[in-house]
């Protein structure tokens, strides 16, 4: 089996179609590679074609690179990946080249066989860049289809050719939103962007394809940059406007970044040192950049969490193998600002979904919050009146229970107190047919406590969404001492059916993700009681690439609920409670009335509109900054190192099952670090040595709750690594 295949016509015009074998989108591979280079050559060297079409026999042209690719050409490379991986990057660039010249002189610029791309949908990162190769780019007019360059948003760049020929085509600043953001368009943004050529019909795009080969004439042929005289759009970095574009970007990456991911800063490198030079020069500049990036362990990382790690869990990999568990009707207990979430987003999947609340006010307000959404939705022009329509159709808000009846699966999404989710769930059985799947949406309560009130508990699962679910794309799947196959199958199936990603673990208070974030947030507030200044507390964290500190963060989540789970946690736990210094700071917060963003008034202070406009000025009469203050990279390790050593402990309880979920779940559910690829991730990228170290200090210092685990210790002294010693099943050993 071929991924291309050749066919020449009448006319001589040539068409290439790329259709990968048993994949739903085309990837290329190094095989692919040779293929299509082969057939380029072929048409390049008969002298009956006069032109070649390039396109796809799927409804989209293609998703990218396969990159596992990558991860062969490091390895086949011996004792010198660096060699081996710019040296086949350079294989594209001298396909891409071909293409480009596609048999003309290289002086005259003459004599070369015009070359189109036709695209029948989305086309990504390799998928756009072997088009910006052709003399024109034709894409159906599919406003489904995206356009785009995404490799900064999985830890690289566009390494193909990509970064140097858009920068070329567009200009640094025109292309910056693409390359540097990763931006996306649909067809005909994209052509209004300058990135592609025509938009045209689906069922004409063959023809114009065509159509243009036999027209097209020697100039058509030559890009910009092969051009005598070619000047840079937006001028080069040595005249007085390229130079500020560049300063202003250099800014926006630091400022964007804050230094911690490699690949926005190689990609303006590779454009600036790249606009100094002749375009064959540049690609080889491109190359060298894109090698120093995938020889990074923070990109390799990257890749495989948030790409290889992140689809295999949404494919099912650690589904229970029983039979298919789609839903069809869906039950919703609760609806407010949690069960609302969840109800728009079964609905707007396609599921019919009824939502119940105590009063048909209530269940209406929360159907109103999947209006507002669409409505949102309808004045960026991203949703029709229809699908607003079709969307709110499915949403039944009601009162009855009843209308529960004939549902598969429920999610009761009611306040986090246990008499009242057991008396919704006493309620809720009574009527569900007996093969349903009861789901509790809680981010806290033990699951299997939970569970006592259910007469089917191998039926009760807990389901735990993050807000605003709509946005938050992470499900935490938890399953119950008694929790059965299908059940979990059921939440997996649920979670892949609303186009999220699932992790699954084990009951234990916290579960995983609150299990990490919170001891964060603790140590947040352990610095301000110990005099530390909660500037420097904030910024540690941004400059480790957290998306905020552990005091916004205690802002935006509510300080009563803070003290609610503090309170909580104490009861529980009893004498062994380790938080007491923290509550000194939560309850006193409370007790000022300073409850969060809510209230506009927290451990920052807020304007009229809720904006943030620093830290609040009265944190210093209640908790005086020290003079001498820590050094930046002791706030950032306990900062890091409380949630990391969480993730570990879980791993030893058996809480987690996967490391893949543990790396996966912590970037999506609460933002760690996505530069470090997750916890597991990061403690292999440093060593177990060097993290055992680091903890026997922190430990030292500031007490038992940075020790390390057995596991981690164990590790260190074997020289073992997460990824080496679990295997893809990552069964804890």
């Amino acid at each position: 089996m071929t991924d291309f295949t050749f066919s020449c016509d009448t006319d001589g015009v040539a068409t290439i179609v790329w259709d990968v074998p048993n994949k739903s989108m085309n990837v290329l591979s190094l095989e692919g590679v040779a293929e299509l280079n082969g057939l380029i050559d072929k048409a390049l060297s008969d002298p009956a074609i006069k032109g070649i079409i390039i396109t796809s026999g799927k409804k989209d042209f293609a998703g990218g690179m396969d990159l596992n690719v990558i991860a062969k050409m490091k390895q086949s490379a011996g004792a010198d990946p660096a060699r081996g991986l710019f040296d086949g990057i350079m294989q594209f660039h001298a396909l891409e080249r071909k293409i480009e010249l596609a048999g003309m002189d290289f002086k005259t610029k003459k004599g070369g066989k015009p070359i189109v791309a036709a695209l029948p949908g989305t086309a990504l990162g390799i998928g756009l860049e072997i088009p910006l190769s052709c003399h024109r780019i034709i894409v159906a007019d599919n406003p489904k289809a995206k356009i785009g360059l995404p490799e900064i948003l999985v830890g690289i760049f566009p390494g193909a050719g990509g970064t140097t020929r858009l920068a070329r085509k567009l200009g640094p600043m025109m292309a910056s939103p693409f390359l540097l953001e990763g931006k996306l368009s649909d067809p005909k943004a994209a052509k209004a962007a300058g990135i592609i050529d025509e938009v045209v019909p689906a069922e004409q795009l063959m023809t114009r394809a065509k159509e243009w080969v036999l027209s097209a004439t020697e100039a058509d042929l030559v890009k910009p940059w092969d051009q005598k005289g070619y000047k840079m759009p937006g001028g080069a970095p040595y005249h007085a406007a390229g130079f500020m574009t560049f300063v202003g970007a250099s800014a926006m990456v630091n400022g964007k970044t804050q230094g911690v991911y490699p690949a926005a800063k190689a990609l303006l490198s590779a454009v600036y040192e790249g606009s100094l030079v002749p375009f064959d020069t540049a690609l080889k500049i491109e190359a060298r950049w894109f090698t120093q990036v995938l020889m990074n362990p923070s990109s390799a990382a990257m890749i495989r969490s948030l790409f290889i790690n992140k689809e295999a869990l949404e494919k099912g990999a650690n589904r229970p193998k029983v039979t298919d568990q789609t839903v069809k009707k869906l039950g919703v207990l609760g609806a407010g600002m949690m069960g609302a979430g969840i109800a728009y987003v079964a609905a707007n999947a396609g599921i019919d979904v009824v939502l119940i609340d105590a009063s048909q006010e209530a269940a209406e307000r929360g159907k109103a919050y999947s209006e507002g959404i669409l409505d949102k939705g309808m004045k960026r022009g991203k949703v029709s009146a229809d699908k607003k329509n079709e969307v709110l159709a499915r949403i039944q808000a009601t009162t009855d229970y009843n209308a529960l009846s004939d549902c598969d699966l429920l999610v009761e999404a009611v306040f986090e107190d246990p008499k009242v989710k057991a008396d919704v769930t006493v309620k809720a059985e009574a009527v569900l047919p007996a093969n349903a799947i009861f789901a509790t949406n809680t981010s806290t309560l033990p699951i299997s406590d939970l569970a006592r009130a259910s007469r089917r508990p191998d039926q009760f699962i807990g389901i735990h969404f993050f807000s605003p679910v709509d946005k938050m794309m992470l499900v935490e799947i938890i399953r119950g001492k008694e929790t059965g196959d299908v059940a979990v199958a059921k939440a997996l199936d649920f979670v892949r059916q609303i186009r999220k990603t699932p992790i699954v673990v084990n009951d234990a208070r916290f579960f995983y993700a609150n299990r990490c974030i919170i001891p964060y947030l603790n140590e947040g507030m352990r610095m301000v009681a110990e005099g530390v200044e909660p500037v420097l507390v904030e910024s540690a964290a941004r400059l480790l690439g957290l998306p905020v500190g552990p005091l916004q963060l205690v802002d935006e989540t509510s300080i009563d609920l803070g003290v609610k789970i503090a309170k909580a946690t104490k009861a529980a736990m009893g004498d062994t409670y380790p938080d007491t210094a923290v509550d000194t700071v939560l309850f006193a917060m409370a007790d000022k009335g300073r409850l969060g963003r809510k209230v506009g008034a927290g451990f920052y202070a807020y304007d009229e509109q809720g904006q943030r406009t620093g830290m609040w000025d009265g944190l210093e009469a209640l908790w005086p900054v020290h003079e001498d203050q820590p050094a930046l990279t002791e706030v950032q390790h306990r900062l890091l190192f409380v949630q990391v050593l969480e993730a570990v402990r879980a791993l030893e309880d058996g809480v987690l099952t996967d490391i893949r979920e543990g790396d996966v779940g912590a970037i999506l559910g609460w933002g760690f670090c996505p530069w470090s690829g997750g916890p597991f991730s990061w403690l292999d990228i440093i060593g177990a040595a060097k993290a055992v170290e680091l903890c026997d200090k922190l430990e030292q210092t500031h007490g038992a709750r940075f020790r390390a685990p057995k596991l981690l210790r164990d590790m260190a002294a074997k020289g073992e690594a997460f990824y080496s010693r679990f295997d893809q099943s990552a069964k804890v050993a």
